[in-house]
C-alpha cells in the first residue's frame, strides 16, 4: 500500500476535458485530495465554465483550452484524463488521450456504437492504460450491499430480478425533452444515456451472461400531437401554464429546480439567466414543441444464461426519483427502494431491514462519485482496489444497452 503521507509520492496530474455537472462533482474529491492527484489543464469550449475552473484551481492561461485538439498538441502534459464531455464527444478524446499515454477517467456511456467501444478498449490494451467508465451504482453503499446480500449465497441462486429506474417527470423534461439529450443523434438511447448505470449492476449481481433480449418503447406522449388546446410553443406565453404540469415556469423560476448547470456570468444573476432561458432559450419551450425524439416509456427483458429472467423499466410518468429493485431467489428475496432494503428468509420466515436514509443524504452520490475517482487514482498506481470498474467490465452492459435499441426499434408499431 502506497504511503501518501511519504514526501517521494506524487500525485497523478490530470487533465479535465469538459467542465459540466460530472466534472465538477470528481474533481471536488481532487481538491479536498491533492495527495492523489492535481489539476493541471482544462479543456472546455464555455468561457464562463471553462475559466471558473481554471480559476478554482489556480491554472495559468496557457493551462486552459477551448478544445481538446489545441491541448493534445500542447506542451501541457498529464497523466490522467478525466472525460466528461457531451455524450456524442467520447469516442474522439478518449482515442486521442489514449494515443497521448493518458489514462481515462470516462463519463458513461463508453460511446455511441458498440464498435466504438470495442475500439476503445483496444487501443487501452495497446497501450497499457486503464480506462474507467463511471457506473456509479458499484460503488452506492445501498447497491453494494445488496450485492453482499446476493453473494454471500445465503438465499441461493436467483431466479428473477424486476427493477425499475423511476427518472422522474422533472428529470425527463428537463434532460430528455426541453435539454441537450433530448435526441438520439445528438445524444443516445435513452437506455443507454440513463440506464447503463442499472444494466450494469443488474449484469454485476446476476454474476451471468444475458442470452436473450427484448425490449418496447416509444415516445407516446412528449409529442406535437399531444399539446394541449390553447398551448403555446413557450410557457411564459402560454394561458394553461399554471394548470400544467410540465410547466417550465414552474420548474425553474417559482422553485428553483434543475437551475445548478445555468451558468451565471460575472455582472449578471440566476434571475437573469432563467428568465433568459424561459422567453428564447431552449428550457422554456413547451414539452409539446420541442424537437427531442427519445422514448418516454421503455421496457427492457433479459433472459440470462443460467435461466433467469431480469426485467428492467424506464419510467418517466411518477414524481419519484430513485431506483426499485426487487429479487427473487431460491431461498429468500430483496426488495430495494435505493434507501431501504428488506430481505427476507423463506426458511425461518424472518426479515432483516437495512437503513441507508442517512447515508443517502450524504452528497455525491452518498459518496460513490468520489469513491469512483479514489478507486481509479489509486488503480493506475498499481494498487488493488476491492470495485472496478474497467472499460473491459462496462461492455457487456453496453452490448446489452445496443441490441435492446435494435429490439425496440424492430418491435415497434408491430
Amino acid at each position: 500500500m502506497t504511503d501518501y503521507k511519504d514526501s517521494s509520492y506524487v500525485p497523478a496530474s490530470i487533465v479535465a476535458i469538459g467542465v459540466g455537472n460530472r466534472m465538477r462533482t470528481y474533481l471536488n474529491y481532487v481538491a479536498n485530495n491533492p495527495r492523489f492527484g492535481r489539476l493541471v489543464a482544462v479543456v472546455e469550449p464555455d468561457d464562463i465554465r471553462r475559466n471558473a475552473m481554471a480559476d478554482k484551481f489556480g491554472l495559468p492561461e496557457e493551462c486552459r483550452f477551448h478544445n481538446y485538439k489545441d491541448y493534445f498538441e500542447s506542451a501541457v502534459n498529464a497523466d490522467v484524463a478525466f472525460i466528461c464531455t457531451p455524450e456524442r464527444e467520447h469516442y474522439d478524446p478518449c482515442m486521442k488521450a489514449l494515443e497521448t499515454g493518458h489514462h481515462v477517467l470516462l463519463e458513461k456511456p463508453i460511446a455511441q456504437n458498440y464498435e466504438q467501444c470495442l475500439r476503445i478498449n483496444e487501443a487501452a490494451e495497446k497501450a497499457g492504460k486503464i480506462v474507467y467508465v463511471c457506473h456509479i451504482l458499484r460503488y452506492h453503499p445501498v447497491f453494494l450491499k445488496i450485492k453482499e446480500i446476493v453473494s454471500s449465497g445465503r438465499f441461493g441462486r436467483i431466479i428473477s430480478i424486476n427493477h425499475t429506474e423511476n427518472v422522474g417527470l422533472e428529470r425527463t423534461t428537463h434532460s430528455y425533452v426541453r435539454g441537450l439529450m433530448n435526441t438520439e443523434a445528438g445524444n443516445n438511447p435513452m437506455l443507454l444515456a440513463k440506464c447503463c448505470h442499472d444494466i450494469d449492476f443488474l449484469l454485476w449481481i446476476a454474476g451471468s451472461k444475458c442470452r436473450h433480449i427484448s425490449s418496447f418503447g416509444s415516445r407516446i406522449w412528449f409529442r406535437e400531437e399531444n399539446a394541449p388546446e390553447g398551448s403555446s410553443d413557450r410557457c411564459v406565453h402560454c394561458s394553461i401554464e399554471r394548470n400544467c404540469p410540465y410547466s417550465a415556469v414552474n420548474l425553474y423560476w417559482r422553485r428553483r429546480q434543475w437551475i445548478n448547470n445555468f451558468d451565471v456570468a460575472a455582472g449578471t444573476t440566476i434571475e437573469h439567466v432563467i428568465t433568459r432561458e424561459l422567453e428564447s432559450g431552449r428550457f422554456g419551450r413547451c414539452v409539446f414543441h420541442c424537437d427531442n425524439d427519445l422514448v418516454d416509456n421503455q421496457v427492457l427483458t433479459m433472459q440470462m444464461d443460467d435461466g433467469a429472467l431480469i426485467t428492467l423499466c424506464m419510467d418517466a410518468f411518477t414524481l419519484r426519483d430513485g431506483r426499485m429493485t426487487d429479487i427473487k431467489m431460491t431461498g429468500g428475496e430483496i426488495v430495494s427502494d435505493g434507501i431501504k432494503i428488506t430481505v427476507v428468509d423463506f426458511a425461518t420466515r424472518k426479515s432483516e431491514v437495512y437503513d441507508f436514509t442517512e447515508t443517502c443524504k450524504k452528497p455525491f452520490h452518498a459518496g460513490a462519485d468520489h469513491l469512483i475517482v479514489e478507486n481509479f487514482l489509486k488503480e493506475i498506481r498499481g494498487e488493488k482496489v476491492n470495485i472496478s470498474t474497467t472499460i473491459a467490465e462496462s461492455l457487456p452492459c453496453h452490448k446489452v444497452c445496443f441490441d435492446a435499441e435494435k429490439s425496440r426499434k424492430n418491435n415497434v408499431n408491430k
